[in-house]
């Protein structure tokens, strides 16, 4: 296998300047945070991860993982505690609003913009790295994954720490250079991506290797990755929690995360989130958006150059055996493919920057595939644009001038980054659809997003509950709503009940205790409650669509009449 490609791109030239990567960071910043203070907590994951941290922190038990009364136990204890040191950095202790537990993802999510354009830098140059990391942090699964309060943005960041240090070996002795202490930060990032979401990210790094030792008959650099060492360091990692969290709870972590969690993903579709295979082959175009085309065309040019240089080859081995492996797994959700998206756009800053890409032909089943991918793209775009002008007036029947904002700058980032006029720059090019596209998701999660009041529920359950609590130790029992925002905002006391359980909740606490019932439990809570409707006294309705579930509700507030 040719090394020429490496060595031409490593020998004598000037690599990214610290002033570049601080530009990147303030512009990946400026691209995740805008929304993080004005989005409610979404439901359903993010609002259980971030009660679970919240339970951390007024409990001071920072092994065990509960929501309420029930074990968390899915998920190692990694993104618990970064959510609990932000908390707590704050000073607001567990009365932090939302955007103090974002901050953890907003900084994983500006982390990985830089270590792509790092490991784009190393591999492609210059213009490479940073089209890379402009790439990274305009994609939709990242400005989407950046912003809410959940592992994936954090997994992303060491994977990105894993697959750089991986390709600093692998392609470092390719071209004869030295690897200096990339084993070791390969195996710290094993174990901590161990903490943040179990085996994904050493399973991602395991097919990695393995297509690369198909495909390259040297394999001599894989006694540099030390993995007997490694092994250890990596267990040195991860362990220790996972020793604390079996004292603490016996068996039950495990039967949890790996019986229940883990062997039912790969075994079935989990939680109504199975889908045959292809899920991810379809749905590229939006997760990748802007980016999808130019990222595809740089795939594709590659499996026909793999074969002569080390580069795409590494680039290949990293995104191919693992989307064919989640789309074997039934359980698919679009966060899966995140650690591998990164492969994609690496490879558009190959085929943007590299003169010998342009040349390259695309074969017949590729242009194809290219066409399909663009009829995806522009389809999204539309529809992307529709949403963002659409979505006010549907749901508060009022135009929204940020709604046309948002739809211009759709059509912006889908312009340049499906396609740009000739002989455009390719970093301008880039920088204009990833700024666009930044600013889109901005303005949806700022001012489009927030003010739509019969999409959030939950923060209208808890302000009226406040304002109607009688005691301060008043506790909320809700009733065909079940939704965990609700208990991160009204309290962790909280009671998700049914009908009659709410009755229940009022008469044991006839003083204190407010009830909020939606129109399906309200027969079974008006039977259950001793003199019926005339014993109660109603305090108000709230109407509203329960989107997680894509249902209209009718809640209303009682408590007990004195």
């Amino acid at each position: 296998m040719s090394t020429s490609g490496i060595k031409t791109s490593a020998t004598s030239r000037k690599t990214l300047s610290p002033l570049t990567y601080l530009l990147l960071a303030l512009l990946a910043l400026f691209a995740f945070a805008p929304g993080t203070s004005t989005l409610p907590p979404t439901d359903r994951d993010e609002s259980r991860f971030v009660q679970a941290t919240k339970q951390m922190v007024e409990s001071g038990d920072y092994v065990d993982i509960r929501f309420q009364d029930v074990p968390r136990y899915k998920k190692p204890a990694g993104i618990y505690w970064l959510q609990s040191t932000a908390v707590l950095l704050s000073g607001q202790d567990s009365d932090a609003p939302i955007w103090v537990y974002r901050l953890i993802s907003v900084l994983a999510g500006t982390f990985s913009v830089l270590a792509l354009a790092f490991v784009g830098d190393r591999m492609f140059g210059r213009t490479a790295g940073v089209i890379s990391g402009l790439g990274m942090m305009g994609i939709l699964m990242l400005g989407v994954e950046a912003r809410i309060a959940k592992t994936d943005a954090t997994l992303l960041a060491t994977a990105l720490l894993a697959q750089a240090a991986l390709a600093t070996i692998y392609l470092g002795h390719k071209a004869g250079r030295q690897q200096g202490r990339a084993h070791w930060w390969f195996w710290v990032a094993q174990g901590l991506s161990i903490l943040i979401k179990g085996p994904v990210i050493p399973f991602m790094s395991v097919l990695t290797i393995a297509a690369i030792a198909i495909f390259d008959r040297d394999r001599s650099w894989l006694r540099k990755l030390k993995p007997l060492p490694g092994i250890l360091l990596t267990l040195l990692v991860a362990a220790p929690w996972l020793i604390l969290i079996t004292l603490k709870t016996g068996s039950a972590f495990w039967q949890e995360s790996v019986g229940k969690d883990l062997l039912s993903k790969v075994g079935s579709g989990q939680e109504s989130h199975g889908f045959p295979p292809g899920y991810y082959f379809l749905t590229y175009s939006l997760f990748m958006w802007p980016f999808a085309l130019v990222a595809l065309e740089g795939g594709l040019k590659a499996l026909k150059r793999f074969r002569e240089d080390p580069r795409l080859l590494f680039c290949l081995a990293w995104y191919l055996p693992y989307w064919v492996a989640i789309e074997l797994i039934p359980t698919k959700l679009p966060h899966y493919a995140l650690p591998a998206y990164p492969a994609m756009i690496l490879l558009m800053a190959w085929v943007l920057t590299s003169k010998s890409a342009a040349g390259i032909e695309l074969s017949r089943w590729q242009l194809w595939l290219r066409r399909a991918c663009a009829f995806g793209m522009f389809g999204i775009s539309i529809g992307l644009a529709a949403i963002a002008l659409g979505i006010t007036p549907y749901f508060l029947g009022d135009f929204s001038w940020w709604g046309l904002l948002a739809a211009i700058l759709v059509l912006i980032a889908a312009r340049y980054g499906i396609g740009a006029p000739d002989g455009m720059d390719p970093v301008k090019r880039i920088a204009f659809a990833a700024a666009a596209a930044a600013a889109v998701f901005g303005v949806l999660t700022w001012k489009i997003l927030p003010p739509l009041k019969p999409l959030w529920l939950s923060p209208q359950i808890s302000e009226r509950f406040e304002t109607l609590k009688p005691c301060p130790t008043s506790v909320l029992a809700s009733a065909g709503y079940g939704e965990p925002s609700l208990v991160f905002l009204a309290g962790t006391n909280t009671q998700l009940t049914d009908g009659k359980g709410a009755a229940a909740a009022l008469v044991a606490d006839p003083a204190c205790a407010v009830a909020v019932v939606a129109e399906v439990e309200s027969k079974a809570f008006l039977a259950a409650i001793p003199g019926g409707v005339n014993a109660l006294r109603q305090r108000g309705i709230i109407e509203g669509m329960n989107y997680s579930k894509g249902e209209p509700r009718t809640l209303t507030f009682y408590t007990l009449a004195q």
